[in-house]
């Protein structure tokens, strides 16, 4: 059991028997009164995010959750294969659990898959890919005062805004967190 005030953004914890990840943390200190701890959190599980106020002094659970090196192997339909590259053991995600992800996987990859309990929770993906671009929109020359993008299919079928200079056939680099184009490798 840890204190409120010691969470942190990343931390994990067990709230009414389910899974949590904070993804924001608020301390809160009216001029009278207990602090308040204001919170967003999402459900490992389900992916659900909510919001959750603790008074200062309240306690949590906290989870020590198991990381662990996978690469990725294939999508079958609905799940999605990694291996364990010290045992070789195989574990199928369902793709509810990877939302927001599928379109930077890319097949032989490497990634680290947060367990908990021997069931996969998470997977953390690196800060950014390269992805190979499959397709563009025709570039229309005009106004390049200001930077101009236009629509890029790459090979997971993610759909990002590149400049006017990317082709297809040539691999860029997508920030995963945002999503965005950061540079032609």
């Amino acid at each position: 059991m840890i204190d409120v005030n010691d969470l942190r953004r990343g931390t994990t914890i067990l709230l009414n028997g389910e899974l949590y990840r904070v993804l924001e943390y608020q301390h809160h200190k009216p001029g009278r009164g207990n602090a308040i701890i204001r919170t967003k959190l999402r459900n490992l599980r389900t992916g659900a995010t909510i919001q959750q106020t603790f008074l200062s002094g309240d306690r949590v659970e906290e989870v020590r959750v198991e990381r662990r090196g996978m690469q990725y192997l294939y999508n079958d339909g609905d799940l999605y294969y990694f291996m364990d590259t010290e045992t070789y053991d195989q574990i199928g995600i369902p793709a509810h659990r990877l939302e927001g992800q599928t379109g930077y996987l890319k097949e032989g990859m490497d990634l680290v898959v947060a367990m908990y309990e021997g069931e996969p929770i998470e997977v953390e993906l690196p800060s950014a890919v390269d992805l190979q671009v499959v397709e563009t929109e025709v570039a229309v020359a005009g106004d390049t005062a200001t930077t101009v993008l236009k629509r890029a299919v790459l090979e997971t079928g993610l759909e990002i805004q590149v400049p006017l200079f990317v082709q297809a056939g040539d691999i860029v680099r997508v920030d995963t967190r945002t999503g965005e184009y950061v540079t032609r490798v």
